[in-house]
């Protein structure tokens, strides 16, 4: 190495070379050890859970009255498909959440991708938004009531709110964490707003996008609960409503269930479409970078 009196720059310094025979750590999370999981290896708590519920109703050792086993669960919901009641229910919360998740996803693109490149914007509309994320869904319920009537309107634009902030606030993360010099380059390249948008900034932060609607589909599924006290006839938010009042915890549970195996099909879904749109991103960066 020099000397660093003698103003010349320091050698560089390689770090040492592991002795023979020493394995080098692997990268990647500590934990991963190789393990592959198999297809069905999520359905094991759920149904070892169910089990042993069956059994503990069986033995009398869980109160049917608080704990229906899962035997009466898939009774009561055979009887409100025999009776033709079930499948409208489920149509009615699905038309709600893909209307409110529709709505509330696109504003909140466009206005994540406003505030996301625009200082002004930031600072005119994220003290807003800051304020609004705080209001708990029941709260905006009768003020829907007063704006909106008691139809559908009310109904989905609750399930719209509760969609927007997921999505706005993880595309805004994922555009602030986007590299500076991939916007100088395009800037400099001569593209303008729209095309720095679709070929740089909504390709950088996709994956922040897909987190953000994954949630955002979530908790339209929780929003459809109190959506559906708004004066509904029809919904699994008003089977839960009804075994409530008719003191029913079989009907209760089972419109529970419905939400959750809704809730997870729909998430499957849309995972499966984020694993082909990051597959497809990450192939044309490839090609790109090729030519």
């Amino acid at each position: 190495m020099s000397d660093p009196g003698s103003g010349s720059l320091p050698a560089q310094v390689i770090p040492p070379a592991p002795p023979q025979g020493q394995r080098t750590a692997k990268k990647g999370w500590p934990h991963d050890d190789g393990y592959r999981p198999g297809k069905f290896t999520g359905w094991i708590l759920p149904l070892g859970f169910l089990l042993l519920v069956e059994a503990g109703a069986r033995l009398e050792l869980i109160p049917a009255r608080l704990l229906p086993p899962p035997s009466e669960l898939a009774q009561t919901l055979w009887s409100l498909a025999a009776r033709g009641e079930l499948l409208p229910h489920i149509w009615a919360s699905l038309a709600r959440v893909l209307a409110g998740f529709a709505i509330g996803s696109l504003l909140a693109v466009a206005l994540g991708l406003l505030v996301g490149i625009s200082r002004r914007a930031e600072a005119l509309l994220e003290p807003c938004f800051q304020a609004l994320r705080a209001i708990p869904s029941l709260a905006w319920i009768p003020l829907l009531l007063l704006w909106l009537g008691i139809d559908e309107t009310p109904k989905i634009v609750l399930i719209a709110i509760g969609a927007f902030f997921p999505v706005y606030l993880n595309l805004v993360a994922g555009i602030r964490d986007i590299d500076h010099k991939l916007i100088e380059v395009g800037t400099s390249s001569g593209l303008g707003a729209w095309a720095l948008i679709r070929h740089i900034l909504l390709p950088a932060a996709l994956p922040y996008l897909f987190a953000g609607l994954r949630g955002g589909l979530s908790l339209a599924w929780m929003f459809l609960v109190a959506a559906e006290l708004i004066a509904a006839t029809r919904g699994v938010g008003y089977l839960l409503s009804d075994g409530r009042e008719s003191s029913r915890p079989d009907l209760v549970l089972a419109a529970i269930l419905i939400l959750a195996l809704l809730g997870k099909l729909s998430d499957s879904l849309l995972r499966a479409i984020e694993q082909h749109s990051l597959r497809w991103r990450d192939a044309h960066r490839a090609s790109s970078a090729k030519s």
